[in-house]
């Protein structure tokens, strides 16, 4: 997926020009500013939080307003304060990684009424739940009830002076008006099938809105609609299992409250709220001059209250755009103004022969509610080349009045057909002045075997060589400091002499070793991990070289990180299908050990026979080529290979080879775990830039 938006891809979302290496957090608390909010009221003390990203080897910090800003009474409102702006700078941080578009506030709902309101809620609103299934089909649960009643909540303090709910000291206390919301339903819709790490979801709310006076007169009924829908990414560390759903949740809760109250106001007869003295994103681009756009009257264009991103997606999302592979220009449009937008549209330009295969280069964007946000996509297939061609695909939005937001361009190169099918055996240029001379590899292939009842593996040992020539390429290894075995040459006593002779001699307290076996590994009937090398036997347990053997040569080496990476087929030891025996127990007992394996349990190990090799392996490779560096700065670490390969694997796996295939971490890795940072490579071609 390529991106653009109001941030390059060495940034973070808010486009201040921050990056997040060597990132650390921290915040603090500050007063509202008058001209922002509403004043205080009686109990209710506005605070904000300001918060910074330090990074770089410098001290430098930059500060960011943590919104919205919080209005909470009551005894324990300094701990949810804190709590909550703890949670609102995680989460900002949680985003920048992942690279999130930014997420929504309440917009302006102008100074709180002079008056109290009484809000009634369905009493079985709290036990109300979210369930889905995750993508290893386990089924997730969400107290969603409670996240509808805190939004609700939220978006009466900010309309009223004084609101009265159940469990407050004041539930005994006359209002003024009444709130009443009867929910007529809910729906929540995952598609894990769309793509493999970006599934589409939608989940759309129906309730009825009335608001009454204090007689009980009803004012206004209003049946308030929402329906979002983006695309939620898989967690990148832990189980690698569920999706980032929280921040989808409370945007569409958000919306949903800020809609209701908003259309409170309006049966109370108030007029909608005025602009607010400053912008809602301090760090929106600039307004755009007439050269840009000569569509202006006047010289000068007005800005639209239109926010947007553009994102373009291949086919198969391997980042290879090449002829005759169908894209998708996606545009994600929000409302960021306090009154509705409608009449806008989506315009494409740039390269004509690109812009030609769109049928369509204008959309219409459907009306926009205040913090409501869109997407639409166009949809085309990229025209034949003979050589790559460079393309460029401008994205503009544009209201009706003439309002426009600044553009973006979606920055391209199109491949003739065919030139990422072997892309990964094409050994990439070592990066200019990267060195890891503390990092040692023993890269071991096995795919033939002297026991004629061993299965051959056809692309073992070339994957084993592919994979020393990457670290040495791109993960910056000298190449005295790469064992590679292969077949003939990878007996029980060479194993062995690596790790118990060679590795020894170089250790260091910052050393790191890398261990990769692809081939097949056997189970005892107790769980053991057996490997076979090429002198291995299902007659003579002693040749098969025990996964505990390795567990206690790397627990002498006493190096600061290891990690044992295995690729290939893992079967019972005796053949016996109908036997019992214990799941593979693949944990080394030794804690600064990481093990990425192929598969859970037993597995055929599924060989790519269109890119020959091993289909972990292949992947594998594609992620330290860069594929795998998701935040875009360059380096692809441990954490982002191992998310990376167990999507990919699992995903292809399915669909491609009709099997199943889900590689497994131990221990699980947690984003606080230093090993999950460590650099495994950096592709020489991954530096980007900010698009004009």
């Amino acid at each position: 997926m390529i991106e653009t938006g109001p941030h390059s891809r060495q940034t973070i979302a808010y486009s201040n020009g921050v990056s997040y290496t060597n990132l650390s957090l921290g915040f603090k608390e500050e007063k509202s500013s008058p001209t922002a909010e509403p004043p205080a009221v009686a109990g209710r003390a506005p605070v904000a939080f300001t918060g910074y990203f330090q990074y770089g080897a410098d001290d430098t910090r930059k500060s960011f307003l943590i919104g919205p800003e919080l209005t909470l009474s009551g005894k324990k409102s300094a701990g949810r304060i804190r709590y909550a702006a703890c949670l609102s700078l995680i989460g900002c941080a949680v985003l920048m990684i992942a690279g999130c578009t930014r997420h929504l506030q309440f917009p302006p709902m102008g100074d709180p009424l002079p008056s109290a309101v009484k809000l009634v809620l369905p009493p079985t609103l709290k036990e109300q739940s979210l369930r889905y299934t995750d993508s290893c089909g386990q089924p997730e649960e969400i107290p969603f009830g409670r996240q509808v009643e805190e939004a609700l909540l939220e978006g009466a303090h900010r309309t009223f002076q004084t609101v009265i709910y159940e469990g407050m000291p004041n539930k005994t206390a006359t209002p003024d008006h009444v709130v009443k919301i009867d929910f007529l339903d809910w729906s929540f819709d995952l598609n894990k099938d769309a793509l493999y790490d970006r599934a589409p979801a939608t989940l759309q709310m129906n309730a009825m809105a009335r608001v009454y006076d204090k007689a009980g007169v009803l004012l206004r009924e209003t049946e308030i609609k929402v329906s979002r829908r983006e695309r939620l990414r898989l967690e990148q560390l832990a189980k690698n299992c569920d999706y980032i759903i929280d921040p989808f949740l409370r945007d569409t809760v958000i919306e949903f409250a800020s809609k209701t109250f908003l259309d409170t106001r309006v049966a109370l007869g108030e007029p909608p709220p005025s602009p607010p003295a400053a912008q809602a994103f301090p760090s929106d681009p600039p307004v755009l001059s007439s050269k840009s756009s000569p569509s202006s009257p006047t010289g000068t264009l007005s800005t639209s209250k239109l926010q947007f991103k553009a994102l373009l997606l291949d086919e198969n999302g391997n980042l290879i755009l090449e002829g005759g592979e169908h894209v998708r220009v996606r545009v994600d449009i929000i409302n960021t103004g306090m009154n509705p937008i409608q009449n806008a549209s989506a315009t494409l330009t740039g390269t004509p022969s690109i812009i030609g295969q769109f049928p369509a280069t204008t959309l219409s964007i459907p009306p926009l509610q205040p913090g409501q946000t869109k997407s639409l996509e166009f949809i085309a297939t990229l025209p034949p080349t003979t050589r790559p061609q460079q393309a460029e695909i401008r994205v503009a939005v544009t209201e009706s009045g003439g309002a426009v937001a600044p553009p973006q361009t979606l920055s391209l190169t199109i491949q003739p057909a065919g030139a990422g099918a072997d892309d990964v055996d094409q050994i990439p240029t070592r990066r200019p002045g990267f060195q890891q001379p503390h990092v040692y590899l023993v890269s071991i292939g096995v795919g033939a075997y002297r026991d004629p009842k061993l299965t051959p593996r056809r692309y073992a040992a070339m994957d084993a060589e592919t994979v020393a020539n990457y670290f040495q390429s791109l993960g910056g290894l000298p190449s005295s400091n790469v064992k590679l075995l292969q077949n003939l040459k990878a007996l029980h006593t060479d194993i062995d002499d690596v790790l118990f002779d060679w590795l020894p001699l170089h250790m260091a307290e910052n050393a790191v070793v890398i261990i990769y076996f692809s081939g097949q590994a056997l189970v005892t009937p107790t769980g053991d991990v057996l490997l076979a090398p090429y002198d291995g036997s299902l007659a003579a347990t002693a040749r098969l070289y025990p996964l505990r053997d390795i567990e206690s040569a790397l627990a002498r080496l006493k190096a600061k990180q290891a990690i044992f990476l295995f690729d290939g087929m893992v079967s019972k030891l005796r053949g016996d299908a109908k036997g019992k025996s214990a799941s593979p127990r693949w944990e080394l007992g030794i804690g600064n050990v990481v093990g990425l394996i192929g598969g859970t349990d037993f597995t055929k190990g599924v060989e790519d026979d269109q890119h020959r090799h091993g289909l972990f392996t292949y992947y594998l490779l594609k992620g330290l080529r860069g594929d795998a560096d998701t935040n875009r700065d360059g380096t692809v670490t441990l954490g982002e290979t191992s998310a990376y390969v167990r999507q990919k694997v699992s995903w292809a796996a399915k669909i491609q080879f009709n099997s199943d295939q889900h590689p497994q971490t131990f221990p699980l890795l947690k984003p606080e775990d230093t090993a999950a940072s460590l650099v495994l490579s950096k592709p020489a071609s991954m530096t980007g830039v900010e698009t004009p």
